[in-house]
């Protein structure tokens, strides 16, 4: 789920942290921040999937306390059960995966009643509710599809749960909610294409998991030798060293340490991933920037013998 875009980030993001308090923090205590980062967004994807739960749970509690008014409509006695009934909802409810991770995190939308009472009200009065009510008939496929149109039209653009998620963790930002949802509606369509395992790891594998302390701490260790590096690349190209955006240097910092250390990774994915990094999380002018400084600074590499792979 975690992918090495995020990872790659998450990293840089770290390292920032950690550069701008340099001789603050310890290598531990930073290493146990990015844990506790990825941990975080993991907890984030299943708390966003039970969420589909609690809320089928919270509308059935509705429809039977409606049988119980002082004067109940016919529909009130004989309410449809086709949302609560939902198939999909029933298969992620039993899923062995979902299952274990919430009994080993007891957590519970029902702590926060009136945001899931507002979110319920929302999915109840949306488009995507009311066509799926009106179908004449429903099946595995249209229940799985009524949730992937619920959460991507009605529940992801939400300002009060983006509000939510971001008061629950320090390390959950609005990129990573956003990240977490497109991870919540490809666990949908896994399911509606019956995979064996449709819930997501954390990360894909062990070499992913490992990759991002790897790539943190070796920036860390190779932190001044990367630095004296961008500054003799930055007054060769003859740009102005002490103007540079810090978090430009930080996404070089921990490019040029995945470009010396990480010899299985084509150059130009680490550089590709880099600069768009710093497009997107710096200045207009950063992507631009960041790719001379660090073509110039690959050359450098090559000429010193420190990188001899060529794509």
């Amino acid at each position: 789920m975690i992918n090495r875009v995020l990872i790659r980030t998450k990293v840089v993001q770290m390292m920032y942290n950690y550069y701008v308090t340099r001789g603050t923090k310890e290598l531990k205590a930073v290493m146990k921040e990015l844990t506790r980062c990825f941990d975080d967004i993991y907890e984030s994807y299943n708390y966003l999937l039970s969420l589909m739960v609690e809320m089928t749970h919270l509308q059935e509690l509705n429809l039977d306390e409606a049988k119980y008014k002082y004067m109940p409509s016919d529909e009130d006695l004989n309410p449809s059960m086709r949302f609560v009934e939902n198939e999909f909802i029933a298969a992620l409810k039993n899923d062995p995966q979902y299952q274990e991770y919430m009994k080993e995190h007891p957590f519970t939308w029902f702590d926060n009643q009136p945001l899931l009472r507002l979110l319920l009200d929302k999915v109840v009065k949306s488009e995507p509710y009311a066509t799926y009510m009106a179908m004449e008939r429903t099946d595995y496929e249209s229940d799985c599809q009524l949730w992937r149109q619920l959460m991507k039209d009605v529940l992801l653009p939400e300002e009060n749960l983006l509000d939510h998620f971001q008061m629950r963790s320090v390390y959950t930002g609005e990129d990573d909610i956003a990240a977490v949802g497109q991870f919540v509606l490809k666990t949908i369509r896994r399911f509606e294409h019956h995979d064996e395992k449709p819930l997501l790891p954390q990360f894909k594998d062990d070499e992913d998991a490992s990759f991002a302390p790897d790539l943190l701490s070796q920036s860390i260790s190779n932190f001044d030798e990367n630095n004296q590096l961008i500054d003799e690349c930055v007054e060769k190209g003859r740009w102005t060293g002490d103007r540079i955006a810090v978090f430009d240097r930080v996404v070089m910092l921990v490019a040029l340490t995945e470009l010396r250390n990480f010899p299985k990774i084509p150059l130009v994915v680490t550089l590709n991933e880099y600069i768009e990094i710093a497009k997107s999380f710096s200045t207009a002018q950063s992507g631009m920037f960041v790719n001379g400084v660090l073509m110039a600074a690959l050359t450098s590499l090559r000429e010193q013998g420190s990188i001899l792979k060529r794509n």
